[in-house]
């Protein structure tokens, strides 16, 4: 009977070592899986505030880890202190920021007051001067693929794909771009999507390279916006990150836009935001892998014979991105 007691002593102890063996090795597995994913952020802050929504939301989802940011689309100056002055305010310089070429579009922009005394030379992070470069750095020196997010124009993008197209073969494209059968406001006719009608050649130069695309068109990030309680949420909240977006959101209003009351109402259209939850999930999102060409004229065309794209052609759950966009912007990750 003692030899009997003492088998099954044994037997025991084997088992409840394996069993934590076993939950040991699900939670490495767990922990390998939820592992952030690298990111840059290629943005052209400072023209549509929806951008700096999108930044916000970027550094509040514990999923992506940033890289790097860099501005795009000219006005060089205006949009890296704009990025720096952000990652400042919200205690976040350990973000290195990237200066984009100096394309033929200057000067600043509707959020300039904001920046206006801000000292880059103060960042107390990284400053880095040739962001085209930083981007083909970050990507090639990545153990791991990197997901590329871009939120306006391309010539950052075509201009890193140029000097070094491998960059194609180890990262991942995200981004909003075009109109597949929705346009602006809804309407049923397609419409020359901002973010490719702005630089037809380089939007063409990124969509043929060999990288996996993800995009929302307009036909989605087009209907995105925040009113009622949800907007209340944001505009009432203590957070830093929501603080700043809305205090960037008052100056913008105040020099675009008519009635100068509506930050205090509502969002703008919050396109840009969609390409940052892309990276983190499709789950709200209908999918559709279509052949995309981009014409002269910045229109974004279904053609079977081009590239394949995955592309967010419908919301599942429109209202539950609107409360996803708010939880995140109002409390902490």
């Amino acid at each position: 009977m003692k030899s009997m007691c003492l088998l099954m002593k044994v037997l025991l102890g084997v088992v409840c070592v394996s069993v934590l063996m076993n939950m040991e090795l699900v939670t490495i597995a767990q922990t390998t899986n939820n592992k952030p994913k690298p990111v840059i952020l290629d943005t052209d802050i400072g023209d549509d505030i929806d951008d700096t929504w999108a930044l916000g939301l970027l550094l509040k989802s514990p999923e992506l880890d940033l890289k790097l940011v860099v501005g795009d689309y000219g006005k060089p100056l205006y949009r890296t202190k704009l990025i720096a002055k952000f990652l400042e305010a919200v205690k976040r310089t350990d973000v290195p920021v990237g200066m984009g070429i100096d394309t033929a579009v200057f000067g600043d922009g509707p959020q300039a007051d904001w920046v206006k005394d801000y000292n880059l030379n103060s960042y107390p992070g990284k400053i880095l001067p040739d962001g085209v470069g930083a981007i083909i750095e970050t990507i090639m020196n990545s153990p791991e693929p990197v997901t590329l997010i871009c939120i306006g124009p391309l010539p950052n993008i075509a201009a890193a794909l140029e000097r070094e197209p491998r960059i194609a073969e180890k990262a991942r494209f995200v981004g909003m771009y075009g109109s597949v059968r929705i346009g602006y406001d809804g309407t049923s006719k397609i419409s020359d999507e901002w973010n490719v009608r702005a630089d037809v050649k380089s939007c063409m130069k990124v969509f043929s390279a060999p990288w996996p695309m993800l995009i929302t068109p307009l036909d989605t990030c087009g209907r995105v916006n925040l009113s009622g309680e949800r907007y209340k949420k944001i505009l009432n909240s203590e957070d830093l990150i929501a603080k700043v977006i809305i205090d960037n959101y008052r100056i913008w209003n105040s020099k675009t836009q008519k009635n100068k009351n509506i930050a205090e109402e509502r969002s703008s259209t919050l396109f840009d935001t969609v390409a940052v939850y892309l990276a983190i999930s499709q789950d709200l999102v209908e999918i559709e892998q279509l052949g995309l060409r981009i014409d002269d004229k910045g229109f974004t065309l279904i053609d079977e014979t081009a590239k394949k794209v995955s592309v967010a052609t419908q919301w599942k759950d429109l209202d539950g991105f609107r409360d996803f966009l708010v939880n995140r912007l109002t409390h902490n990750k």
